[in-house]
């Protein structure tokens, strides 16, 4: 049974979620103040739902400066094993630099996703910040500045933000065109952004095959519409954060997605980190992670 639904069966997916720690590492401790973080709801499904963190401030003095926005984007190669309890760590660590982080859960598959659900699902979460996001952060006194607004994803995670960068690019009926929110940036944690490399190259034993429901001979529209590499350029820089010891997503996906992108005068670079693997660009305490959040505040800035 998959681990998430174990940890449903037993009642315990709620207890996962609110732990101090996650395969990524140790949620940090929040900043003094800090308000409780508010689950926002943009579909009827239980996996359609965001959580937004924001840094502590003093709302009796009134709406303070507008504040940024990181959207955080799990992944699991898209499957319904893990969940938002992966980005946690990160939006609390972002609140405690000063910024608000939206938290994105979404479909996965074995859960109700796949195409074109989960791509539709980041999309109306990352455009539910122009709605619940802005008046929910000013019941809190605060205020959003949807100008600044930087995805950071990873893994599957990466795919999924590199590819709304893309969405203006997108016309109906593909799966999030006329995006209402456009972000200033992403970051991609060692993401899958080469949708055909991937698949050709089995990635995640079928992840991109079941995701699209089909190889990119069978369903070359889908992957046309869904792989970041095929939608270069971005509408905004996009920086690939890889380490070279990454057994699970190679750091070939980053470099192939640089390289596609700058080809066509898009905006994008690669960070590649030494002896780093998968899962040290998730954990607050690792280097990595600093390097990741230095990247995700200069976009900001």
């Amino acid at each position: 049974m998959a681990r998430r639904s174990l940890l449903a069966a037993l009642g315990l997916t709620g207890l996962l979620a609110a732990c101090s720690t996650s395969p990524a590492g140790t949620t940090p401790a929040p900043r003094p103040g800090t308000p409780e973080p508010v689950p926002l709801r943009y579909g009827p499904d239980p996996s359609q739902y965001a959580v937004l963190h924001l840094p502590p401030g003093d709302p009796g003095e009134g709406p303070e400066g507008a504040l940024p926005v990181v959207v955080v984007i799990h992944g699991g190669y898209w499957r319904s094993a893990y969940g938002l309890e992966l980005g946690t760590p990160l939006a609390v660590d972002l609140t405690n630099a000063d910024v608000a982080a939206l938290n994105v859960e979404y479909r996965r598959v074995g859960d109700g996703g796949g195409f074109p659900a989960t791509l539709t699902d980041v999309a109306a979460a990352i455009d539910l910040l122009a709605t619940q996001g802005v008046e929910t952060a000013r019941r809190a006194g605060r205020e959003l500045d949807l100008r600044s607004v930087v995805l950071l994803g990873h893994s599957a995670g990466g795919q999924l933000a590199a590819w709304a960068a893309s969405r203006p690019r997108l016309q109906a009926p593909a799966p999030g065109a006329d995006p209402v929110v456009v972000p200033k940036g992403v970051v991609s944690q060692a993401g899958v952004l080469d949708l055909v490399a991937a698949a050709q190259q089995n990635l995640g034993g079928g992840a991109v095959l079941d995701l699209l429901g089909g190889d990119p001979v069978s369903q070359a529209a889908r992957y046309a519409v869904a792989s970041p590499t095929a939608l270069v350029p971005a509408s905004c820089p996009v920086v690939a954060v890889h380490g070279t010891a990454d057994d699970t997503v190679p750091i070939d996906q980053s470099r192939r997605y640089v390289a596609a992108a700058t080809a066509v005068r898009g905006q994008a670079r690669l960070v590649e980190l030494p002896g780093v693997d998968h899962f040290q660009l998730i954990d607050p305490a690792a280097p990595a992670w600093q390097t990741v959040r230095e990247e995700t505040l200069g976009l900001l800035r």
